[in-house]
């Protein structure tokens, strides 16, 4: 509440000064609340939600609960404190359970609905990641970290100002982080007197895996059976090399009685996730990936019944991917989100009341809700369903979707205030005939207050991934809204390598980067080039991973076409990428062989950016973090310094301390005053 009347104040006191914000800026996009974890009361009345506010004089974010009466769209916040509450879950009608790092470790809490009786419930040595509570409120499952391998300081206890990391096999660092000697461990302890007993069971105790399966598993890859006689998680039990060359994930039994575990056989060589038991427990489902090595095949969603011992590939025959699902209450339904054409949408299909055929027909499946938006969460609340929506133009926030009809209702309104005292840009569809034959899906976005009748300078946008849709996100960096604000044409390409617009397009990509990719860039900007709007002499081109790749390729390739480049944790050097990063199956799937096989693949002789150096002639942005493992910071070093070398315009910029991404406020803003600074140089003109 006090964070909601200081942005009413600021807002209002803008405007009797005489400077009120009329266009979206880095400093308001830091000020919008972010909204998240959106869980539906047991009943179906009540929706809990937290709501992320970041201070950029503390540089850090704080998360607070709330909860909707779904009859009254009542909005109560039920949490104010200096820690987040984060992982929040209905424990019933009345009763909210929640993590905090409260007393220092992640521990687990409970409250009434309204926030009162908070009580710390858990006192785990070490603290806990996630947690489920067991159908019957008798048990909590939950992962921890244990330590398992010696380190250094074990190995050599008497040098202890020894600063050494002795490492002998693969996956010995990961995106952001370094390996040590602990695991990510699944548990479970009794409740007893509403506590959470320290005599909890370690069901993977010795073993050197993780789950969740590390960086990106969390809470849904843990479950309880129907009648809590059996834990179901998800790992990749494999080390070293064979770890680091595979997506095999599976999905495995942990027996409470006998305390035994047994892994369920599927026939899923790729990633197996989020599982889920039917109400009746007759049924399993989860998703699903058929190859293993391949990080981006197709989910697919999958039933197995217990009692005709049958699996059913229920989205099989769709040639779509799903992103997530949940069962409806009559064991049968299905509600799932999945990508098409560049959007997120709710889907809904039936099983059959009796099951004789292994694929349920794509004609089965029905799409809800249609439009430019992304919705990113969905759960069921009679004949609604709730769930997050965002699109390019607007932040996330709580929406009802009737799920016979698609009808859409708005249920919070956490950023209107910010967003009624802006000009909003206008995002335009546009088809793009390919260099191929085929047609390209284009986000255009033009600046507020456009002008058919002025000259703007362009962007072309480039997507990482680099299967990742361009779809309708709302990033807090890579913000549409934001850079067409600042008077830039935005051109957002989903070009070839994108899922939602079916399997062959999104696969086109692999052992390709440099090939069709790059044309589809060319002719996105070539075709939107033509309109009276563009000014031809002032686009550039911007992009993160796949997309700084796609930019460094393009500064050799582009003849003439952009005044300006940004690459951002870009890959520049195929051989010294391959030999340096760390997820070695998604290197080996998408680059094809390792740069030692001969005859050489044309991923190191073709499409590596290093090699087009001697055509760069255009100034040069390049961005990157230090603890980027997935691509090493040396990719970024390699391209500024040819940049240099050339005698090229050039500047980088370096975080010491952020990965992939750039998550500290104050860092964000740095990013964006010199992202925009490099743009205001080189691509504004005396046109505009």
């Amino acid at each position: 509440m006090i964070r909601k009347t200081m942005i009413t104040l600021m807002l209002v006191c803008s405007s009797l000064l005489g400077f009120s914000q009329d266009v979206m800026t880095p400093e308001l996009l830091w000020e919008l609340g972010r909204v998240g974890n959106v869980q539906v009361s047991p009943d179906q009345k009540t929706v809990l939600y937290s709501v992320t506010y970041y201070d950029v004089q503390e540089n850090k974010g704080n998360g607070d609960l709330y909860t909707l009466n779904l009859e009254t769209n009542k909005v109560t916040q039920i949490t104010e404190t200096p820690y987040s509450e984060f992982s929040a879950t209905w424990r019933s009608n009345e009763k909210i359970a929640f993590l905090s790092a409260k007393s220092g470790s992640v521990q687990l809490y409970e409250m009434k609905a309204d926030g009162s009786e908070l009580t710390q419930v858990s006192d785990i040595e070490g603290g806990i990641s996630t947690y489920n509570y067991s159908h019957n409120g008798e048990f909590l499952a939950f992962s921890k970290e244990v330590k398992i391998d010696e380190t250094t300081a074990d190995l050599y206890p008497e040098l202890k100002k020894a600063e050494a990391v002795v490492i002998d096999d693969l996956m010995y660092r990961h995106w952001d982080h370094w390996s040590d000697a602990y695991y990510s461990h699944v548990f479970y302890a009794p409740i007893v007197d509403g506590k959470v007993s320290s005599e909890a069971k370690d069901i993977m105790e010795g073993e050197r895996f993780d789950a969740p399966t590390q960086p990106f598993g969390g809470g849904e890859d843990i479950t309880w059976s129907a009648d809590d006689s059996k834990i179901v998680y998800v790992s990749k039990k494999k080390a070293g090399k064979e770890y680091a060359v595979s997506t095999d994930t599976e999905l495995y039994f942990y027996d409470l009685e006998t305390g035994k575990t047994e892994k369920f056989e599927n026939g899923e060589k790729g990633y197996d996730t989020h599982p889920v038991f039917s109400t009746d427990g007759s049924r399993l489902a989860w998703l699903g990936m058929a190859r293993d090595g391949y990080e981006s095949d197709k989910n697919v969603l999958y039933v197995y019944d217990f009692k005709l011992g049958k699996k059913v590939a229920v989205t099989g025959n769709w040639d779509e991917t799903v992103s997530s699902f949940i069962w409806g209450k009559d064991n049968r339904t299905f509600y799932f989100l999945a990508p098409v054409e560049a959007t997120y949408q709710l889907f809904e299909v039936k099983l059959p009341k009796k099951i004789e055929k292994e694929e349920i027909a794509a004609e089965d499946i029905r799409m809800i809700t249609k439009g430019e938006h992304n919705y990113g969460s969905l759960a069921v609340a009679g004949n609604k369903l709730i769930g997050l929506k965002q699109s390019m133009k607007a932040a996330s926030e709580i929406y009802s979707v009737d799920i016979k009809s698609g009808e859409e209702t708005k249920l919070t309104t956490v950023n209107d205030e910010i967003y009624n005292t802006i000009d909003n840009v206008t995002v335009e569809k546009r088809w793009v005939p390919t260099s191929d034959g085929k047609k390209m899906l284009v986000w255009v976005v033009l600046p507020p207050n456009f002008d058919e009748n002025k000259k703007y300078p362009a962007l072309l946008y480039c997507q990482g991934g680099p299967q990742s849709p361009v779809s309708q996100f709302y990033s807090f960096r890579w913000n549409f809204q934001l850079m067409a604000s600042k008077g830039y044409v935005v051109i957002a390409p989903n070009r070839r390598g994108l899922p939602s617009f079916g399997t062959e397009w999104n696969e086109a990509i692999s052992q390709d980067w440099g090939g069709q990719s790059m044309e589809d860039y060319l002719a996105a900007v070539d075709d939107v080039s033509k309109e009276s709007y563009i000014d031809k002499d002032n686009i550039g081109a911007v992009g993160a991973s796949y997309g700084g790749y796609s930019v460094y390729m393009l500064a050799g390739i582009h003849e003439g076409r952009f005044s300006a480049f940004i690459s951002h944790c870009g890959l520049f050097n195929m051989e010294s990428w391959y030999g340096t990063t760390e997820e070695m199956f998604f290197a080996n799937w998408d680059l094809g062989a390792p740069y030692w096989e001969y005859p050489q693949h044309k991923t190191y002789t073709k499409f590596s950016p290093h090699r087009y150096v001697q055509n760069w002639d255009t100034p040069i942005l390049v961005i990157h973090g230090g603890k980027d493992f997935r691509v090493p910071e040396s990719e970024g070093m390699q391209a500024f310094q040819a940049a240099q070398l050339r005698g090229i315009p050039s500047k980088f910029l370096y975080f010491p301390n952020e990965g992939h991404w750039v998550l500290k406020p104050q860092n964000g803003l740095i990013w964006h005053s010199e992202y925009f600074k490099w743009l205001d140089k080189w691509l504004k003109s005396d046109q505009q």
